[in-house]
């Protein structure tokens, strides 16, 4: 669990080759790890960002960005082939870099909400299933996982909660498919913290460590403790990223319902919200051991 991260949606949008100087930035200020939102597959190459992350000490990870075209449960097959063809390729770019997971909410187009009867939506996750199925067994070959993202209810009307997504993990059916819990859609979606984390256990892939605002860490109301506690409990040994937008970039802003500045420039949140999580996890070691 002390394999802090940070994603490059906190700088810009999108990620290129050349944004490879974040790798050393983030470094500077922190992070274990950088994980590289991809939102154009043709403009970030393998090669290049390996040398960056070994010149710098660094680890990735490798987040999708999944809108209207990408949608692998959309009744349309072309717009299904085209989100499965596009999650390979970010696999692809993760085995190449090292990174063990591609992380995200692969099951559907991000703000697709629509009131639905029972066999739609049951139709709308089979789809996603199919579709899941066919990127984990390319994924396996290529020795990375996934790790299915729940978002919360006004960004998706599919998978809202750690109990739905284990639920769509069951129904794929493989070993290397597991679960994202991000603490700002937890905070909308989950009873509790702790409870979610626990729940998933085992299938517990990646975290996104983000504030109730999606602001710096530590600044608002999210119960930290709680949350790591249960990934102790739980042995949770993976990566912990900080995943904030810049609101300059419009099409993100737009995506995440980004009104209004963040409570700090990008450079300020991420090294406070490091710093808030390494002395975070620090103060749960005795907690945890004490019980």
């Amino acid at each position: 669990m002390e394999q802090l991260g940070a994603s490059t949606w906190i700088w810009t949008s999108p990620f290129t080759d050349d944004d490879l100087g974040l790798v050393g930035r983030a470094k500077a200020l922190g992070f274990d790890v950088l994980e590289l939102a991809i939102e154009d597959t043709e403009r970030v190459t393998a090669e290049a960002v390996r040398e960056a992350g070994e010149r710098e000490g660094m680890g990735f990870s490798v987040c999708g960005a999944f809108g209207p075209d990408r949608d692998l449960s959309h009744e349309d097959p072309a717009v299904r082939r085209t989100g499965v063809e596009y999650v390979k390729a970010c696999v692809d770019l993760a085995a190449g870099i090292g990174a063990p997971n591609f992380v995200g909410p692969m099951y559907s187009a991000v703000g697709k909400t629509r009131m639905l009867a029972p066999d739609e939506r049951e139709q709308q996750r089979r789809w996603a299933v199919e579709s899941i199925k066919e990127v984990a067994e390319h994924a396996a070959a290529k020795g990375v996982g996934l790790a299915v993202e729940p978002l919360n209810r006004f960004e998706t009307d599919l998978v809202n909660t750690a109990e739905q997504a284990l639920e769509l993990c069951d129904r794929v059916g493989a070993d290397n498919v597991g679960i994202l819990l991000d603490t700002f859609h937890m905070n909308i979606d989950e009873k509790s913290l702790g409870g979610a984390v626990e729940l998933v256990g085992e299938r517990l892939f990646h975290v996104h460590s983000c504030e109730n605002d999606r602001g710096t860490p530590g600044t608002g109301h999210i119960e930290w403790s709680e949350l790591l506690a249960a990934l102790r409990a739980i042995d949770y040994r993976g990566q912990l990223v900080i995943e904030s937008f810049t609101p300059a970039v419009r099409d993100i802003a737009k995506a995440v319902s980004l009104w209004r500045p963040l409570d700090a420039p990008s450079d300020e949140l991420a090294g406070a919200g490091a710093r808030f999580l390494r002395d975070a996890i620090d103060a749960a070691r005795p907690a945890v051991a004490a019980r």
